[in-house]
């Protein structure tokens, strides 16, 4: 018997969140199974949020590009794009819906760069991109303080270091 149908808390948590993984990818990059994913989202999802349907998706880097380039303005693939339906303000009775798109060309460079494994780095766009749906932001020095003090949190409870440790030197 698995563990969420002998524990009341994990069936609590499974059914809070309902996720889908969309792979755009024509290459066979490797990408986390889904139980990380699930784990990595769930972990993020932040007190008073009781239910959430969040869709992943994974593109190449000319679809991200043109996307980040669609919604935001600017020429290049980023690592990850988040797309809230309701922009983290929470609707009575609600779920929150809204989209991850991660390029996966930029996370396993970017994942390269920063001597990081790619299971690694998505934890942490993962977080990240979660909690922009939920309304955090890092438009300023505060706000993104607070934003990467709350993912180094999160991050630290599943057993990941800090990913803003070599900024921080």
């Amino acid at each position: 018997m698995k563990k969420a149908k002998r524990n009341p808390f994990l069936q609590r948590q499974a059914a809070r969140l309902e996720l889908s993984l969309e792979d755009r990818l024509i290459s066979e990059q490797p990408l986390p199974e889904g139980r990380q994913w699930r784990r990595w989202c769930q972990a993020a999802l932040q007190r008073g949020v009781d239910k959430a349907q969040i869709s992943l998706v994974v593109v190449d880097e000319a679809e991200g590009r043109q996307l980040n380039h669609d919604y935001r303005g600017k020429d290049y693939a980023t690592n990850v794009l988040s797309f809230a339906l309701n922009e983290g303000d929470t609707i009575a009775g609600m779920p929150l819906f809204g989209d991850l798109v991660f390029c996966a060309q930029v996370v396993a460079r970017e994942a390269a760069e920063q001597g990081k494994t790619l299971d690694q780095h998505y934890a942490h766009l993962t977080v990240h991109g979660m909690l922009h749906l939920q309304g955090f932001d890092h438009e300023d020095d505060a706000e993104a303080d607070a934003m990467e003090a709350l993912e180094t949190v999160i991050l630290a409870k599943l057993g990941y270091a800090d990913p803003y440790a070599a900024e921080k030197h």
